[in-house]
């Protein structure tokens, strides 16, 4: 029989008043291995303006967490049933970013923190990276570095591309707002260590369902796994 997971569902403040509701996946104890469990990984959805939740998130967090790891995802303000309401840029978002990091530090032993953003998930995470001392990497899928994209996203751009933190972005070639040519581009202006991890012939929209949710939990456990040799 395969070892079941454990999921706990939390509502955690944010300095500004609003209650975000949030999902805690546990590792099975027969595959928390190597310490792994050590690190918290936390997932940031899609944008909300467009039906962004956490259930989006969910099936990488229970890949990631039959790999040994706690995973959590949350819903952003305005998203599910966090309250408040959701911003056009991600600016507002930075702050339950923030808030859910703070939560962890507070009740986990560990203190090791991976954000993980999808979609427009991805540079609002990134603007949080350098905001909490805990997090020790990055993981951006299908961040939208392309010129339409940025006229919402773009100045989320140079907090993680100058955060000296290790960071790792994921993009299917196909992505309708990002190139692979704008994305090298990019991360040629990266601060520190930065990986990019392309999949062939996938589109933005494919890589935030569910079908390589398993490729993508490969390469941030193979990302978080290097970490710890540095």
């Amino acid at each position: 029989m395969a070892p079941r997971n454990a999921m706990e569902t939390c509502m955690i403040s944010t300095t500004d008043g609003v209650i975000l509701q949030a999902r805690i996946f546990k590792p099975p104890q027969e595959t928390t291995v190597n310490g792994s469990s050590a690190t918290v990984i936390v997932l940031v959805h899609p944008y909300s303006k467009l039906g962004g939740c956490q259930t989006l998130m969910q099936g990488l967090a229970l890949r990631l967490s039959i790999k040994g790891f706690i995973a959590m995802t949350f819903d952003m303000r305005g998203a599910g049933r966090s309250t408040g309401r959701c911003s056009l840029t991600g600016f507002s978002e930075i702050e339950d970013v923030v808030s859910v990091c703070k939560w962890v530090s507070q009740n986990f032993p560990s203190n090791k923190i991976l954000l993980v953003g999808s979609s427009a998930g991805a540079p609002i995470a990134g603007s949080a990276v350098d905001k909490v001392e805990e997090v020790i990497g990055y993981a951006g899928i299908g961040y939208p570095f392309g010129l339409a994209a940025s006229f919402l996203f773009g100045r989320h751009q140079n907090a993680i591309l100058q955060s000296p933190k290790p960071k790792l972005f994921v993009m299917g070639t196909n992505d309708q707002f990002t190139s692979v040519e704008q994305l090298e581009k990019k991360l040629l202006s990266a601060a520190g260590r930065v990986e990019a991890h392309l999949i062939f012939g996938v589109s933005h929209f494919e890589i935030e369902g569910n079908t390589y949710d398993a490729r993508i939990a490969d390469v941030i456990f193979r990302f978080l796994a290097s970490l710890k040799r540095l």
